[in-house]
């Protein structure tokens, strides 16, 4: 019990952890989308395959987002019972979740291993057409990705062991050991060694299985309060029920990335006007993008952990801080990447067309896209952290609706009506911002009624701090 007794997540101002804590998150995050435009940025400028490599990335994209999807859904889970069976102090319970987290992440790894075994190609092939070039690239980094997926899986799960405890840098260090030996891997794989698309995949998976194994040593080494043993690595139906209570929802939220993503690929290829260009730059874009979603994930995971425990404990003053900074926060970091980006939008284009020729027009496209699209990334932050917000509150279902708004409800046939016009290329980046803003001004809607609900008007929620 002494271990849990002094838990800064419970003493330290909010607005401090939220930073302290969140920052190493937000770094740690950020690497994640490292993996995907390290690739890109190699593969695009690897000479005459450059621009069928960033179509066949583009086309593998949305099971890579999966496999994150479904390891962070997970986690999320597993991260926000932990929290509150850590401000609950009910250690035999922390044993619990703590082995059925391990399970839960080795059969996960099965599901990606089968389908990387079976299912590439015909994913591949069902975006690509009769692109026999593309088809093949892709098929040969989508199947090496997959079946060797243990490292991104098992990482998602160890990282939330490690920032259920407040232990945000241990997770950072993780990342960055494995984003650093991915970048180094990357050049040497796809240049010297001259292995193309397929040295990029093992860059990527062997980057993956290192921030696992420093994660792994981190957490046996340090991570007391969760009392390890291999002993409760032993499936506890109950346990699994309550983390994909939350998880499920979480992983289907994060899984709509990946549907967005093969949906948007799927309308644009109807285009009138140039689809692959389309295609491809909308491949760019996003895992340009990703630097802001993962770091706006980063501050909602930090919400997930400090707010959760707070709820756990019953403390109603640090429960409504964490809400009014964490929408503070969210909002502060995406208006910093906003500028950042609008300042940086040519640099961060020429990074994937350095070899000229054929890119051109396309990195000219990805400007724009950038130029256009950052001005939604405020509003996305605001309701992505409202989704942590619920999710740590218990909320499953509202959540997902908003997810399903930001990425499937609203984008489809706004894409569609834009893929219309002439100046397509140019012109559907508008979709972005359009979508944001309105699911941000119905997110903050449902929020105004859950707080009244579950925090205002709920008498067991201490209002005394300390």
């Amino acid at each position: 019990m002494e271990i849990l007794k002094d838990n800064k997540m419970g003493l330290k101002p909010i607005q401090k952890l939220i930073w302290s804590m969140g920052l190493p998150m937000i770094i740690s995050m950020i690497l994640q989308s490292v993996y995907n435009i390290v690739d890109t940025a190699f593969v695009i400028n690897m000479g005459e395959d450059g621009v069928a490599g960033n179509l066949a990335l583009t086309y593998a994209f949305p099971i890579q987002l999966l496999i994150i999807a479904i390891g962070v859904g997970t986690g999320i889970g597993l991260n926000a019972m932990l929290s509150k069976k850590l401000g609950e102090k009910d250690i035999e319970g922390l044993k619990k979740i703590v082995g059925n987290g391990i399970f839960l992440g080795f059969c996960i790894y099965l599901v990606f291993l089968i389908f990387g075994l079976i299912g590439c190609r015909a994913f591949i092939s069902m975006q690509a057409g009769d692109n026999p070039q593309v088809i093949e690239m892709g098929t040969q980094y989508l199947r090496i990705c997959c079946c060797l997926s243990f490292g991104s899986i098992g990482y998602t799960i160890f990282e939330r062991f490690l920032q259920s405890t407040g232990k945000t840098l241990f997770s950072t260090i993780s990342q960055i050991s494995g984003a650093l030996t991915n970048i180094v891997l990357d050049y040497l794989f796809i240049y010297p060694l001259n292995m193309g698309i397929v040295g990029a995949a093992y860059a990527t998976i062997i980057g993956q299985i290192v921030s696992l194994l420093v994660a792994i040593i981190f957490h046996y080494g340090f991570n007391k309060e969760l009392k390890n043993s291999f002993k409760v690595i032993i499936p506890n139906w109950h346990i699994i029920k309550g983390i994909y209570r939350i998880g499920i929802p979480a992983a289907l939220m994060q899984g709509l990335l990946s549907i967005m993503m093969l949906g948007v690929n799927l309308i644009l290829s109807t285009s009138k006007i140039n689809a692959e260009l389309l295609q491809g730059s909308f491949g760019i874009y996003y895992k340009i993008m990703q630097f802001a979603l993962f770091a706006v994930f980063g501050v909602s995971n930090t919400i997930i952990s400090i707010l959760a425990y707070n709820y756990g404990i019953g403390n109603k003053k640090r429960v409504s801080e964490c809400i009014k900074y964490g929408l503070l926060d969210s909002a502060i970091v995406a208006l910093a990447i906003t500028i950042l980006f609008e300042c940086l939008a040519n640099y961060l284009a020429f990074v994937f067309g350095m070899v000229g020729g054929a890119q051109e027009q396309l990195t000219s496209v990805v400007v724009v896209a950038i130029r256009i699209c950052s001005i939604s990334y405020v509003f996305m932050a605001i309701s992505v952290a409202i989704q942590g917000i619920l999710q740590a509150l218990g909320y499953a279902l509202l959540p997902l609706l908003i997810s399903l708004l930001r990425l499937c409800i609203l984008v489809f046939p706004i894409t569609y009506l834009f893929t219309l016009s002439d100046t397509a290329c140019y012109s559907w980046w508008w979709t972005f911002v359009i979508v944001e803003a309105i699911t941000c001004f119905i997110a903050l809607i449902i929020l105004k009624f859950v707080y009244k609900k579950k925090i205002e008007d709920r008498q067991e929620i201490k209002k005394a701090t300390y």
